[in-house]
């Protein structure tokens, strides 16, 4: 028992003993936003300033009320004013006594003077988003030692100005990222750089403080399994290790295998150090003329850029954050994320290795650029930082034209992987990465230019426009073209900020800010399921569900490393009835197909599959998460009709034909239609008057209804106008039933050959709705250039006033466009109706949405047309902050009709059935 005892003892020591060669790290400050530690604070310029009080770090002083909020556009009348001075006072545990203690910042914005115990840590570090230390082992003292840091929010180097602060995005003051202490035997790896490629191959550059003689290196994998044999080498202060392992699981994004590399360093037999890295192994290729390839395969970029942002924190962050950014990109099916415009968070990088995203990290930089010597040792701290994250495949040089030449040569010497340096928004070395080009001159150059084409910006978001509107039309072209890339969307969240000084109020300085896919707190917009199904890996051919249909469906694996057949295929038929629906379910066997190629997916379906209304197929990744949901209508607008639309009944259908009107009642339904124009002027039923009135009056169209006739066929009445081609070639017709039901006929012709959109309009207060509930496409509302990411369903859905980028960021939106309609239900204050379609393809429109402001060249252009509620043929497109919506792709264009006066004359229709009885 006493011998185990000792053995025990021998054992716990030796734990001791190497854990305690490990980097110790003390935290000063909290590790993000969910966590931070308070230090007193003075602010010198601005809101409370003046006086010492305390706040919390990491953060930003304006998101605490201190100093001035600056959009980085506006004229800062405190620029060179505005400083934060901390204070907080520390005690250096005993056990590291002897050892090199660095103190660290993250991230300091901008200019950042440290002392400690009134001594200067060394020169005053200017940049923002870059780990920078000191060594100060020789100003620390026993018992409370005193931290002092000055931080200027503008830097006193104009280039660092030009390159960070003068830019469009929020500017904000303070150490935004965590502050630590890190203790370092005498003898330590001061730093290792790796590089793990796809066929094994391994190389490790290690840099050590004197003092040590040996370097062991042992990989670990994802289960702590030794993988290969350790590597042993004599240390010098430089050193370069390479070996070959066999079979390595390879990281990429869908399948992010990561290792750990534990390296050891020895004096004789004692082990001095250990530090720990994550690696995976891959291989970037980029080929000229052709494209980027990692580990052999050739890729297609379905990026966004994204900031380092929380509208409660600024620039300040935390894990969690990270995880959440990743995973909501992910679930868009997207594969990539440019760091705009400047490092992450490290926490950020962290996750992008472990849950598998392409990244391009930037070195600061937005037309303008660091001055030599700064961005050298900016650059060199970026690199030292980053460099090992199997996740970075690209480096940026700054942003449209922010881009120091001279540095470019720095990545390569400095980059043991030799990734692919880019310079965002210019044709440099092989990459065309131009910004916000349009369709037909983009894609023109696609078909005929040479270099890669991958924009680092394209679709700039703003408001409700761009990303989703647009895309289906650029991405065919990119998927299909060789030497395409794929792109990066701009951006990812909307850069609100909650004002302190406002009752926080959410502010994304007008259009500046709100750019993003989500909002500021991550409430997914109408493109966020738009991109979703576009970036889909799975593309499904369009399928009709007609008799013959045998559940094959002609599907395209675009994954890069994935089979088809690693991933889960699940069906489901519904009956679509309210409140329940009935629904039968089951799985698809997934078919072996290779990436990048063609082949069937096979449904084994019931035989009783046409009794319902929709098929859904919902694929899975090889990890569980939904690629997305495909919906199939089974049953046709003319067969909900012919289901739901009873004509008939006990009561008769009367007529009064007075001077101006015809008043026509049928089953406690009153409709009154004015004589001359036909248009619908009075409805009532046993609970009052619904006030649907004036319509239909046609939108782009001529409102030419005359000379109506009315006429009793069998039990119905029909109301009807003449036609004549040159006075009154457009036709309306109703017809009246005895069950009260109400059908509307239009034959028309458009005004022009080209047309925003067509359709017909109805007044109706919107002081009155409530909701609506309706069978189609949903739930979020459709622009013409943005018809995906639906799915085909019953929806039912409240009143609101939503303005997509604006508080209070609530989603899905009432206001707008809606596509497929079978039905819809439109629930009032004190009334409700219906209105049915025979026809396919019908849309409809709730009121119009606010007209965010946009910009001085109004290039969005939401157009909707008159009256408050439309039953439409064709709606109108949306463009992007930098684009008119017929600039993005042959979807944001007008609609071209056939001329009427033209044989043979083809004429639009619109049929619908208006039940008025409020059940």
């Amino acid at each position: 028992m006493k011998r185990r005892f000792i053995i025990f003892l021998c054992l716990i020591s030796m734990f001791f003993a190497v854990n305690a060669q490990e980097t110790e790290r003390l935290m000063l400050s909290g590790t993000g936003n969910d966590k931070t530690v308070n230090w007193d604070f003075f602010c010198t310029a601005g809101a409370n300033s003046g006086k010492w009080t305390t706040i919390p770090v990491p953060s930003n002083w304006e998101l605490h009320g201190f100093g001035k909020y600056n959009y980085g556009f506006d004229k800062d009348t405190l620029r060179g004013k505005e400083e934060g001075l901390y204070k907080y006072k520390f005690a250096v545990p005993a056990g590291w006594k002897g050892k090199q203690i660095n103190i660290v910042f993250e991230g300091s914005m901008t200019d950042t003077e440290v002392k400690i115990n009134g001594k200067s840590a060394g020169a005053i570090h200017q940049g923002s988003f870059y780990v920078f230390k000191y060594d100060i082992s020789k100003l620390l003292k026993t018992g409370d030692n005193l931290l002092e840091v000055k931080v200027s929010k503008h830097s006193s180097n104009q280039s660092v100005n030009n390159a960070e602060r003068k830019a469009d995005f929020w500017i904000f003051g303070g150490i935004f990222r965590p502050v630590y202490l890190e203790a370092l035997p005498k003898a330590h790896l001061e730093r290792v750089q790796l590089n793990a490629k796809a066929d094994g191959f391994f190389e490790a550059n290690v840099y050590a403080a004197k003092g040590a003689d040996k370097i062991s290196i042992q990989l670990y994998d994802n289960t702590g399994a030794e993988y290969g044999e350790v590597i042993d080498a004599a240390i010098e202060n430089q050193i370069r290790i390479q070996r070959d392992f066999v079979n390595p699981k390879l990281w990429s994004t869908e399948f992010p295998n990561l290792y750990t590399a534990k390296f050891t360093l020895y004096k004789g037999n004692q082990i001095v150090h250990t530090i720990s890295k994550k690696i995976g192994f891959r291989t970037i290729e980029v080929k000229e003329r052709d494209g980027v390839y990692i580990n052999g395969v050739k890729m297609k970029f379905k990026g966004v850029n994204r900031h380092s942002f929380y509208p409660t924190s600024g620039r300040t962050t935390s894990k969690s954050i990270s995880i959440a950014d990743v995973k909501l990109m992910k679930e868009m099916n997207m594969n990539a994320v440019r760091m705009a415009h400047y490092p992450p968070d490290g926490h950020f990088l962290d996750v992008c290795d472990s849950l598998g995203l392409f990244v391009m990290d930037e070195l600061a930089g937005w037309h303008g650029n660091y001055d030599t010597k700064t961005g050298t040792k900016l650059l060199g701290e970026m690199m030292e930082n980053d460099e090992n994250h199997p996740s970075i495949i690209f480096w940026a040089n700054g942003n449209e034209g922010g881009h120091n030449r001279e540095l470019d040569n720095l990545f390569a010497e400095q980059d043991i992987q030799k990734r692919p340096l880019i310079h965002p928004w210019e044709v440099f070395n092989g990459f065309e990465t131009t910004h916000y080009r349009d369709y037909n001159y983009g894609i023109g150059n696609y078909d005929y230019g040479h270099n890669i084409l991958m924009p680092t910006e394209f679709l700039h978001g703003m408001w409700d426009g761009g990303h989703g509107a647009g895309l289906e039309d650029y991405w065919k072209t990119m998927w299909n073209n060789p030497l395409s890339a794929g792109g990066f969307l701009w951006d990812f969240a909307d850069q609100g900020v909650v004002r302190v000084d406002k009752n926080g109020f959410v502010d994304t300085d007008g259009n500046h800010g709100p750019d993003g896919i989500v909002g500021p707190y991550h409430e997914k917009e109408g493109s966020f399921y738009t991109i979703k199904e576009v970036w889909s890996p799975i593309f499904f051919e369009h399928r009709e569900m007609t008799v013959g249909f045998d559940g094959s469906f002609n599907v395209e694996n675009r994954y890069a490393f994935t089979n088809l057949n690693q991933c889960t295929f699940e069906w489901r038929l519904e009956e679509l009835t309210n409140p329940i629906s009935v629904f039968k379910n089951g799985t698809a066997t997934s078919p072996s197909i290779k990436p990048f190629e063609k082949g069937i997916l096979k449904v084994d379906l019931p035989k009783d599959w046409r009794n319902y209304d929709v098929l859904n197929i919902t694929a899975k990744s090889p990890n569980g998460e939904t690629i997305f949901t495909w919906s199939f209508p089974i049953t046709l607008p003319k067969d909900e009709v012919n289901k739901l639309v009873v004509k008939t009944g006990k009561s008769k259908v009367n007529v009064v034909n007075n001077a101006s009107t015809y008043e026509v009642s049928a089953n406690g339904i009153d409709v009154v239609f004015d004589k001359t124009t036909g248009l619908l002027q009075k409805v009532k039923n046993a609970k009052g008057e619904i006030p649907f009135t004036n319509g239909p009056i046609l939108q782009e169209g001529v409102n030419n209804f005359k000379n109506f006739t009315h006429k009793t066929i069998g039990d119905t009445v029909v109301i009807s106008s003449t036609f004549e081609r040159k006075e009154n070639f457009n036709t309306l017709e109703w017809t009246i039933y005895p069950s009260g039901i109400v059908k509307m006929q239009v034959k028309y012709f458009p005004l022009a050959y080209f047309t925003t959109f067509v359709g017909m309009n109805f007044s109706y207060p919107e002081t009155e709705i409530k909701g609506v509930e309706y069978k189609g496409n949903g739930p979020n509302r459709v622009w013409k250039n943005r018809m995906k990411g639906n799915q085909f369903g019953i929806w039912k859905k409240s009143y609101n006033t939503s303005a997509t980028g604006e508080p209070p960021f609530l989603y899905p939106e009432f206001k707008g466009y809606y596509s497929n309609m079978y039905w819809c239900k439109f629930i009032g204050r004190n009334n409700t109706f219906k209105v049915y379609t025979d026809q396919e393809d019908i849309f409809f429109r709730l009121f119009t949405p606010k007209k965010s402001k946009d910009t001085e060249w109004d290039n969005m252009s939401p157009t909707f047309p008159n009256g408050d509620i439309s039953f439409m043929n064709g709606i109108s497109a949306i463009g992007t902050k930098t684009q008119k919506p017929e600039t993005t792709g042959p979807m944001g264009m007008k609609h071209v009709f056939y001329d009427f006066e033209k044989e043979p004359a083809r004429a639009l229709e619109m049929t619908l059935y208006f039940d008025f009885s409020g059940n």
